[in-house]
């Protein structure tokens, strides 16, 4: 099942420093719910591993990422990874582009646009609750980044929050999109 997920964001920070951030993976993941870097395999290529809670469940992956594209100048950065989860029972693919916008004030807009592909048994949670499951990933995500190069106190690593992943499953439901598709 291919999963898209379009975000905004704007950060209190000229562009620069928030360049700074995004192209530094061990920053990056450190923004991540649940992520940690395992290993360094050479200036562009990272493993590491995703541990995402929510109520009683875990979702966890183990893979590679590597900065497939980086445009200094036009301020944009291209990360493609893969993923399996522990046992093999499911898989990820994940393309992630990324670019900032400057903003009056020194601030930053970040845009991203991501294409995750999952297989496996996180498919039969459905298209709804998936992408509702994405974007509150990306929702944690965008305040750890802001919190970072705002010089604030980084949300903590709790749960997700399950009230929106569940609307967000409800939404597809009703509107005919809850099932898995490709």
């Amino acid at each position: 099942m291919t999963l898209r997920i379009d975000e905004r964001y704007e950060v209190g920070a000229p562009v620069a420093a928030a360049w700074d951030l995004l192209v530094d993976p061990r920053r990056v993941v450190a923004c991540v719910p649940g992520g940690a870097l395992d290993a360094v395999v050479d200036a562009r290529t990272y493993d590491g591993h995703v541990r995402v809670r929510l109520a009683g469940i875990t979702f966890a992956y183990r893979g590679r990422v590597r900065l497939a594209e980086v445009d200094v100048p036009g301020r944009r950065v291209r990360i493609v990874g893969e993923a399996r989860a522990p046992g093999g029972d499911g898989t990820a693919r994940l393309s992630l582009e990324s670019w900032l916008v400057p903003r009056p004030g020194r601030r930053t807009e970040v845009v991203a646009e991501a294409s995750v592909n999952v297989g496996g048994a996180l498919v039969a949670l459905g298209r709804g609750f998936l992408e509702a499951l994405g974007h509150e990933v990306f929702r944690v995500f965008a305040a750890r980044v802001r919190a970072a190069l705002e010089g604030e106190a980084p949300p903590a690593d709790e749960p997700l929050r399950a009230l929106p992943l569940l609307a967000g499953a409800a939404r597809a439901w009703l509107s005919g999109g809850a099932g898995p598709r490709g």
